[in-house]
């Protein structure tokens, strides 16, 4: 079984879009580690803070079939296949790590660069799983955040 790591994030309706997809993401994977809900500045573009997450699971499927999955919750919420990446959004669930796998075929990368890159990604993923090791880097998501570039921009966690 690999390990699965998901970033989720919401700044339309997000009170009632992050606790529905987890919900629906627990009824599909079984049961979730979950990190705190973290607010942050929209990124790449003027738009309401997002509240974004990290969650962890295990599972038996194929990459791109979770990857399909999670497509199917967000156009659920409301993602159309006119959504651009930066824009506001109901929902935005990413494959961001399956196990130690490096994928890249078919649209699917992983692990997705951004995940060392963005405070709203690598926060709440050294939180739930301070010592898994990024497969390309070779560094665990603790010693990532512990090196990272707090000063912007800025996010703090904050209670559903």
């Amino acid at each position: 079984m690999a390990e699965v790591f998901l970033s989720l994030g919401s700044n339309v309706e997000k009170e009632r879009h992050i606790p529905e997809a987890l919900a629906e993401l627990e009824a599909l994977f079984g049961p979730l580690t979950v990190s705190s809900i973290y607010e942050s500045e929209a990124v790449g573009f003027a738009g309401d803070p997002f509240y974004n997450l990290a969650v962890r699971f295990r599972s038996d499927l194929p990459a791109w079939e979770i990857a399909r999955m999670l497509r199917e919750v967000e156009v659920a919420h409301g993602r159309t296949a006119e959504s651009r990446k930066f824009e506001p959004r109901t929902l935005d669930i990413d494959l961001v790590l399956y196990g130690s796998q490096v994928v890249a075929e078919d649209g699917l990368r992983l692990p997705r660069e951004e995940v060392a890159k963005f405070a709203f990604m690598l926060e709440p993923l050294a939180e739930i799983a301070p010592g898994f090791k990024h497969p390309v880097l070779g560094l665990d998501f603790a010693e990532l955040w512990e090196g990272f570039d707090k000063s912007q921009p800025r996010q703090r966690r904050v209670e559903l």
